[in-house]
């Protein structure tokens, strides 16, 4: 796997990170540690993301 090619799985994985998390904001009863599970696990990828154009 190239490294653009990587980049581009990490911010599609964001994105949908983003998403999960919208969607459950916007639940009737939202879990917070559903919510702060899945923004440590964007905040991850984000990193990974800027260590990764760092490289290039």
């Amino acid at each position: 796997m190239s490294l653009q090619d990587r980049l581009e799985s990490l911010r599609a994985r964001h994105a949908s990170l983003e998403q999960a998390i919208l969607q459950e904001i916007n639940r009737p009863l939202p879990n917070s540690d559903t919510i702060s599970d899945l923004k440590r696990q964007k905040l991850r990828i984000k990193d990974e993301i800027f260590a990764l154009e760092q490289q290039h």
